[in-house]
């Protein structure tokens, strides 16, 4: 017998950039019940983490100035989708009812347990509960005392040129290329600011072991660390997995072009915790808000009767500040590779701001207006057939 409701109910799982904007943007239509589940009670600005732990800035905003009418905030964990009886089993014990999910979990640190002492002496800065800690043991450090952080990704490298800025005395340890996703030109105009700044750059060194005073690298040497940061990469929430549906081999939700689970078309997923085609997208603010819209519109697709459309967004670079006051934007084409071309310095740095400013903002506009988020659109994607399509489902 099917289920016959005035509104649709949709349970979006996670506040950050995707999920935040697909809520506002599901308010496109006045039939949909919307409940927004995120563990804290504030919006965390994950751009602005690096700033918050070197004590140079904040990273949160109130909820209240970010939602639009009508979207219940729960704050709470999700457990488990039981999508047997459609319905988001909390920590609390609370269960939500859904007709539609949006699985907007982002992602988490990644401190490797391969690594002898990583998970247990060095510090995680991906979340803003862990950004909290290393702000306070950083608070309680001495100025002088040397801080290694690992990772030559763009987190690294922003919260290096943070921590130098301010007077730390930084090593920064990439494991490989130093931002090997930027141009050449791009890189070497880090380097020379890292190193104007006194941060010591190991790009082929690998670390192999943390200690509570120091690092040991793949070749035995060591090196002293009153604090290691470990920034090398991104995980992902275990929700989709312990709910029983497929995920890749990071754990992010496996979803067709439309963003829709390969298990179940009641789920639909965005930001860093989607993979449609298992080809997922760059891990960004930049790509987190359109999936957000663009998992919205699925779902409102599918209440509306209609086929819904496939994902299409173009990336056109990336932003990456160095300390308060210089920053490079790297250009790309829009398959996400750099070109030869960037804007650095204090023009790079406006360029950076103006960016985190534009994510919040855009959010914002989205409550007040909905459906009137933009962006590049165009990117390459894998060819769908036309067999693909998927039956639609009524709530």
């Amino acid at each position: 017998m099917s289920r016959h409701h005035t509104s649709s109910k949709v349970v979006v799982i996670g506040g950050g950039y995707a999920g935040t904007l697909a809520a506002n943007h599901l308010r496109m239509r006045a039939d949909v019940d919307i409940t927004l589940v995120n563990p804290r009670p504030e919006f965390v600005e994950r751009v602005r983490l690096h700033q918050f732990v070197a004590g140079t800035g904040e990273a949160t905003v109130d909820y209240g100035t970010l939602l639009g009418d009508g979207i219940q905030l729960v704050v709470d964990s999700a457990t488990r989708i039981d999508t047997a009886a459609r319905a988001v089993r909390l920590a609390s014990g609370r269960a939500l009812d859904y007709d539609y999910v949006i699985y907007a979990v982002g992602s988490t640190g990644a401190v490797p347990a391969s690594v002898p002492g990583a998970a247990e002496f060095a510090f995680d800065m991906a979340e803003f509960e862990p950004a909290q800690r290393l702000r306070t043991r950083l608070e309680n450090l001495p100025r002088d005392a040397p801080v290694t952080v690992v990772g030559g990704g763009l987190t690294g490298i922003e919260t290096a040129a943070e921590l130098a800025e301010r007077g730390r005395r930084v090593t920064l340890v990439c494991g490989r290329a130093l931002a090997p996703s930027f141009s050449a030109p791009g890189r070497r105009s880090i380097t020379r600011w890292l190193s104007r700044h006194g941060v010591a750059v190991l790009e082929a060194a690998v670390v192999s072991e943390v200690r509570p005073d120091e690092v040991v690298f793949a070749d035995g040497a060591a090196r002293p660390s009153a604090l290691t940061i470990w920034a090398g990469g991104f995980g992902v929430p275990e929700l989709a997995a312990a709910s029983g549906l497929r995920t890749d081999a990071l754990g992010r939700l496996l979803t067709d072009e439309t963003l829709t689970s390969v298990d179940d078309d009641r789920v639909v997923a965005a930001g860093d915790a989607a993979a449609p085609s298992d080809q997922p997208l760059r891990m960004s603010c930049y790509a987190a808000g359109p999936l957000g819209v663009q998992a919205a519109d699925t779902v409102l697709s599918r209440i509306a009767g209609t086929d819904p459309a496939v994902i299409t967004l173009a990336f056109s670079g990336a932003c990456v500040s160095l300390g308060r006051h210089a920053g490079i934007r790297q250009l790309a084409r829009k398959d996400d590779t750099a070109v030869n071309a960037y804007v650095g310095g204090y023009m790079g740095a406006v360029i950076k701001e103006m960016t985190c400013k534009f994510a919040v903002s855009r959010i914002r506009r989205e409550a007040r207006k909905p459906g009137s988020a933009f962006w590049v659109k165009g990117g390459p994607r894998p060819e769908q057939p036309a067999s693909a399509a998927r039956p639609v489902t009524s709530p």
